[in-house]
């Protein structure tokens, strides 16, 4: 059996969504994100832009093999806000993603159980407002070889229609290609064979 190669991610910053319940409003945001970097950036913006909100929920996924997450309530209480808005990002099965939820509190109390709705609907919104895209997971090699074997090794990034990255061709050649996953053994032996033709994983 093959493994999964692919997974689902956003491709742009969708426009932001709103819920509201007994006044108080909450704003739906996702971001395509590849690093914690990214996430702090996108939190910190907002907060500047809504300064004058009470809470900012978020929570991400990153990673396409190997997951990490992290959600936060930000001063809501326990599992109210972070956990349903991250359970959307799994009903949506999306990695590589931030949702944060902004909140303007109305001045009614809305329960933990109308909270747990309310972070899960806006996230919700927001994520049905996404476009979601199918990625490939792919490994990168790097080929290193002489000038006078440019021919050998472009007739098979040609015949398999592999994708070059970087290239730097001078008297030693250098091309970095990227492959699917599930084609990328298969590849790896091709150029594996080739005399005095060099493949690394990157």
């Amino acid at each position: 059996m093959t493994e999964k190669d692919t997974y689902k991610t956003i491709e742009v910053t969708p426009d932001p969504t709103l819920f509201k319940d007994k006044n108080s409003k909450f704003f739906g945001y996702a971001f395509p994100v590849l690093n914690e970097e990214h996430i702090k950036k996108h939190l910190e913006q907002l907060k500047k832009e809504h300064h004058t909100a009470r809470h900012w929920c978020y929570a991400y996924q990153l990673g396409t093999e190997t997951l990490t997450y992290r959600v936060n309530d930000d001063g809501e209480p326990s599992n109210s806000a972070g956990m349903p808005i991250y359970g959307q990002i799994q009903s949506f099965d999306v990695t590589n993603v931030l949702i944060v939820v902004v909140r303007y509190f109305g001045g009614v109390k809305l329960g933990v159980g109308g909270l747990i709705n309310a972070y899960r609907t806006a996230a919700q919104m927001v994520l049905e407002n996404s476009a979601i895209i199918e990625k490939t997971i792919n490994t990168d090699y790097l080929i290193s070889f002489e000038y006078k074997n440019m021919n050998t090794v472009m007739r098979v990034i040609k015949e398999k229609q592999l994708k070059i990255i970087n290239q730097k061709l001078e008297m030693s050649c250098e091309i970095t290609i990227t492959v699917r996953k599930n084609e990328a053994e298969s590849v790896f032996e091709i150029f594996n064979r080739l005399y005095e033709i060099d493949i690394k994983k990157l």
